[in-house]
């Protein structure tokens, strides 16, 4: 080969030093569990726009964490293995960091991985691990709107049971709590909208009374560089709700999404004897089969049990007013992902905001 075509290895790793922007030392070394989802990518990004190291644990192949790496300069965003059941890998994690955010969260169960595990055993260890660490100056735990130990949904019990746990460990977490959130890699419009495209009808339950409360997930990460920047620490030990500003209910949603892709709505009532039927044999196979299987989706049980209460915002709750950020309304950036789920191509005429 020729010689420009070798690369030479020396004993150390020579890291070139400039000013300003990706490059600016702000003193922040953040580890983020959880980071290759939606609401990581987004909290990757910002941080790494104010000079932060990124410490990205991950678990999987070693492409999924590929897309944050472009978010940093060289040596910036630092992807590694990382088994969330080790508590020495964890360690590992956070051995240099001074901040910790965990992301970590589950949509539905599977047979290696429980609601239990991971929104309170995963979390209760993270947590009790950065407080042994001694220098983590920001804590910050994701949770979600809805979460309540009397809540009928699985998944919601178990946030709530593991905001407490992170409490004990930690008291000083600052613990976000978002509304069903919407981005251009969201698994809330998006699986509307792709039903939308390829099923004959949208389903949904309880005649689509549920109100819920859309919230920009750049929004949310907006929420949690807030945390860490804060200097007083006035962020610290409190609670978080972040919702958006405007309520509806799934069926004013489904409609405003069909307004959208300019379809005539196609949208059918599940009985709930047939969702729940359907869920729970899918939750069967989903514990015990070790082979890929149908998502099925909206017929997960927790998912069906969530929407028998409202997912809003407390009335007397910690807001995004607190944090000084002004949630932008659900459209702008939700309608331009959603053009392109338009029968015959996204530039189908114009669309009034």
């Amino acid at each position: 080969r020729h010689a420009f075509n070798l690369a030479t290895r020396g004993g150390t790793p020579l890291v070139v030093k400039t000013a300003g922007g990706l490059s600016a030392a702000t003193g922040f070394i953040v580890t983020i569990f959880g980071s290759t989802g939606m609401l990581g990518r987004a909290v990757v990004n910002n941080l790494a726009k104010i000079g932060a190291q990124c410490m990205i644990p991950y678990r999987g192949l070693e492409d999924k964490p590929r897309h944050l790496k472009v978010m940093g300069d060289l040596g910036q965003i630092v992807p590694f293995v990382c088994n969330i059941r080790d508590e020495d890998a964890i360690r590992a994690a956070i051995a240099k960091s001074n901040v910790v955010i965990n992301l970590i969260g589950q949509e539905y169960e599977t047979r290696n991985y429980g609601f239990e595990e991971v929104n309170i055993d995963i979390a209760q260890r993270i947590a009790r691990i950065s407080k042994e660490h001694g220098g983590i100056v920001r804590y910050i735990h994701t949770s979600c709107v809805g979460a309540d130990e009397n809540s009928p949904s699985k998944q919601h019990r178990t946030k709530a049971l593991g905001e407490e746990a992170v409490r004990q460990e930690f008291p000083e977490a600052t613990i976000m709590r978002p509304a069903s959130m919407f981005g251009y890699h969201d698994k809330f419009l998006n699986r509307f909208a792709t039903k939308a495209k390829f099923w004959p009808n949208v389903p949904m339950f309880f005649d689509g009374k549920t109100r819920v409360q859309p919230v920009c997930v750049l929004d949310v990460a907006a929420a949690f560089l807030a945390a860490v920047k804060e200097k007083e620490g006035i962020h610290v030990g409190k609670v978080y709700e972040l919702g958006g500003p405007d309520v509806y209910t799934i069926h004013e949603l489904l409609l405003w999404m069909f307004e959208v892709l300019r379809e005539k709505p196609r949208i059918i009532n599940i009985p709930l004897p047939l969702a729940e039927a359907v869920s729970r044999v899918r939750e069967f196979f989903f514990k015990r089969v070790p082979v890929p299987l149908p998502q099925l989706w909206p017929c997960y049980r927790h998912y069906i049990d969530s929407l028998k209460v409202d997912q809003v915002v407390s009335p007397d709750a910690l807001t995004f007013e607190e944090l000084g950020i002004k949630p932008r309304p659900l459209g702008g950036l939700a309608t331009e992902y959603l053009f392109y789920y338009r029968e015959g191509g996204p530039h189908m005429g114009q669309f009034r905001l």
